[in-house]
């Protein structure tokens, strides 16, 4: 069954799932903004983005979608800073070249972009590929079943230049992985897989729909959507040890006040704090912004934000915090049209308040958010909506706070 979500979204939602508490203070505010529409996808430079952008020291920016392209089998895509966008690479959805990507890019700094697709490839369970600054496209990975399958996330990479990353199936028990792609040692070399850990049928956690994160001491951390516990889903640590990386359980989900099934990473600050968004559960019953601290005593679990609406209503893709310590995200089907919205978090006096930046209206503005923002060195955010626009295949859009 495919993860990535089609023309059919508006009618289930759940279909980006493949299987289906701490209260804090809450100030809510509302500011005027500025929301522009800086590209409508069309078809032939890409179709239903389920993921945001990547942005250069130039301020360009780099994505992905699902569909469109020559083959209508997703592409990868570029967006310079006046708004003009660039197919830089079209899928064929064959077995050479991997189809229909949904996680993000990295962004190296030669200017490559690396990404994964969760289909196709040789054995038709995805690939790991390289896109070069003139629009080359390796494939460095191919995904069999036992080593991972169907990758949905955005990679991360260390300072050696491995990648690392999660599979949503596969593994010793078909519950997903995380993965280390190594680079080759030799200039023309292949790249080398080893899968870090397998996730279990147990209380352990299962289905990583989400990427990792690189801690100071070179821990990685991420979320599983369901499993754990409770059954829906957990915070995880990878630690590594002489006889391999060691999985350790920071959290397990409730599904009640703390939130549920998590499909967004975690990103984390300087002091080491995580944070995440449940798309379900929370006093508002759609899903939850929260923090995992450190401390003496083990990891602090306090809710941020409760989400008011209908289950899975909350952030899909990790959020995003500025120098000042602020936190940006977007909900797919929040807001008062149920079309998705883009917010703000800040506490500058201990308590954090939301602030509503955007709400969707599901026409020409766009339609479903299922992505992460970015930043510009001007404070504008950046991002994409799955639907809507004036092709009703999606747009990119800014917004000025």
């Amino acid at each position: 069954m495919k993860l990535g979500l089609r023309s059919d979204l508006g009618k289930n939602a759940l279909a980006f799932a493949i299987m289906l508490g701490l209260a804090t203070t809450m100030t809510l505010t509302a500011q005027a903004q500025t929301f522009n529409v800086i590209h409508n996808f069309g078809g032939s430079d890409g179709a239903n983005p389920l993921t945001g952008l990547t942005v250069d020291a130039a301020g360009n920016m780099y994505g992905t979608t699902e569909n469109g392209g020559a083959s209508d089998a997703g592409a990868v895509f570029k967006l310079t800073g006046s708004g003009k966008e660039t197919v830089l690479y079209s899928f064929t959805g064959g077995p050479t070249d991997g189809c229909n990507p949904v996680g993000g890019l990295l962004l190296d700094k030669l200017g490559n972009l690396y990404g994964t697709t969760g289909w196709c490839g040789s054995s038709g369970t995805g690939t790991i590929f390289k896109v070069s600054r003139d629009g080359t496209e390796k494939v460095l990975y191919n995904f069999g079943k036992q080593e991972g399958a169907t990758p949905q996330s955005s990679l991360v990479m260390d300072a050696a230049g491995n990648l690392y990353g999660t599979t949503t199936a596969g593994g010793s028990t078909g519950n997903g992985t995380v993965f280390e792609l190594a680079r080759p040692m030799k200039q023309g070399g292949n790249w080398i897989e080893t899968v870090l850990y397998n996730f279990g049928s147990g209380t352990d956690g299962a289905v990583p729909l989400a990427g990792v994160t690189f801690g100071a001491s070179g821990n990685l951390y991420g979320t599983t959507s369901v499993g754990g516990a409770n059954g829906f889903g957990t915070i995880f640590q990878l630690v590594r040890s002489k006889s391999g990386w060691v999985e350790n359980i920071l959290y397990n989900f409730q599904d009640a006040d703390d939130g549920g099934t998590p499909y967004a990473g975690l990103i984390i600050d300087h002091a080491g704090n995580l944070f995440g968004g449940a798309t379900s559960g929370g006093t508002g019953a759609g899903g939850t912004i929260f923090e995992l601290a450190p401390s003496k005593e083990g990891w602090k679990y306090t809710v941020l934000y409760s989400i008011s609406g209908w289950s899975v209503s909350g952030p899909f893709r990790d959020l995003m915090l500025d120098a000042s310590g602020n936190l940006y995200g977007t909900t797919h089907c929040d807001g008062d049209d149920s079309s998705g919205t883009v917010y703000k978090l800040t506490h500058p006096k201990g308590t954090w308040t939301y602030t509503l930046l955007y709400s969707f209206t599901g026409g020409t503005d766009g339609l479903y958010v299922f992505s992460n923002l970015v930043l510009d060195k001007q404070g504008n955010l950046y991002g994409t909506t799955n639907q809507g626009g004036a092709n009703s295949l999606g747009v990119i859009f800014k917004v000025t706070p």
